[in-house]
């Protein structure tokens, strides 16, 4: 995955095709959080990458088509992030939560720039039929994951509850955090957004979670 701090420096005349539509992809996510998703152009988006309007053009032709590219780019790193996280746990289901819930926070997916790009197309709700034909899938494949997980959880430790609100809850839990790391005068530091993740699951899970992590 390319570096997205490499895109802003000078780049070689010649790269390769992919090479250059995952640079215009990061330049778009910069411009997606410097000037959300009405002001985000194709001049703006070559502006932040240092190219010529023209190359944006001939590599995407629309604005619309690099959003969806840039929201599939987006819906696949985070999915390939959380099944690395998971496959890397053990075999319980505590340690398979307790992994989604670390991949949620990975600073590859929780910065900024990532984050603000999520935002600008949650708040767009022309976007939301463009969101759920180029995202959606992958949406419910986290879901039913997750859902799976607290399943297995109530199963194992003998709590009570729906599976499917729970994992909800917990979900919800993520992107409030993951909000209020971007639109809070202060945020609080990773380590609390952590303890605030892992403390929503010791509600469900007392046995297995607590504010550190898994008890």
């Amino acid at each position: 995955m390319t570096d997205p701090a490499a895109k802003l420096d000078a780049p070689p005349r010649k790269m390769s095709r992919e090479t250059r539509r995952q640079q215009l992809i990061e330049a778009t996510i910069e411009t997606l959080a410097l000037r959300g998703y009405a002001s985000t152009t194709l001049t703006e988006v070559a502006r932040t990458a240092g190219l010529s309007h023209g190359l944006v053009n001939f590599h995407f032709e629309t604005k619309e088509k690099l959003l969806a590219e840039t929201l599939l780019f987006l819906s696949e790193e985070y999915r390939l992030n959380w099944q690395t996280y998971l496959q890397a746990a053990g075999p319980t289901p505590a340690a398979q939560l307790h992994a989604l819930l670390r991949a949620d926070l990975d600073p590859a997916i929780c910065r900024p720039s990532r984050l603000s790009a999520w935002l600008a197309f949650w708040g767009e709700a022309q976007g939301r039929p463009m969101y759920q034909a180029r995202a959606g899938v992958n949406d419910e494949t986290y879901n039913t994951q997750m859902e799976g997980i607290c399943a297995r959880l109530i199963a194992e430790g003998g709590y009570t509850g729906s599976p499917i609100r729970i994992a909800r809850i917990i979900r919800l839990t993520t992107e409030g955090v993951w909000l209020d790391m971007i639109t809070m005068r202060a945020p609080y530091d990773v380590a609390e957004s952590q303890a605030t993740i892992y403390t929503c699951a010791a509600t469900f899970f007392p046995r297995h979670f607590g504010p550190d992590g898994l008890a």
